[in-house]
């Protein structure tokens, strides 16, 4: 488990991880505090991959197209 802090990370980092932690669960071989202290890092990592996901689709959700169907900019999100 890294000590990476992870408001740092970026998407491809946290998913990275989470698939990790997943798998050390899904195996079972960890001891119950080990296991407790993973599970808290996965929620963390998940929330982390859920913000960066909701970030990118609210970038695409502002590119504005032009008659022609071609990116012609994008608006600025409101209340960022």
């Amino acid at each position: 488990m890294a000590d990476t802090d992870v408001n740092e990370m970026s998407f491809e980092q946290a998913m990275a991880e989470l698939e990790q932690v997943v798998g050390q669960l899904e195996r079972g071989d960890v001891p119950l505090e080990d296991s407790i202290k993973l599970y808290e890092r996965g929620a963390e990592l998940k929330k982390r991959c859920e913000t960066k996901l909701k970030e990118a689709e609210e970038k695409v959700a502002q590119i504005t197209l032009g008659s022609d169907g071609q990116a012609t900019g994008t608006t600025p999100v409101e209340g960022l």
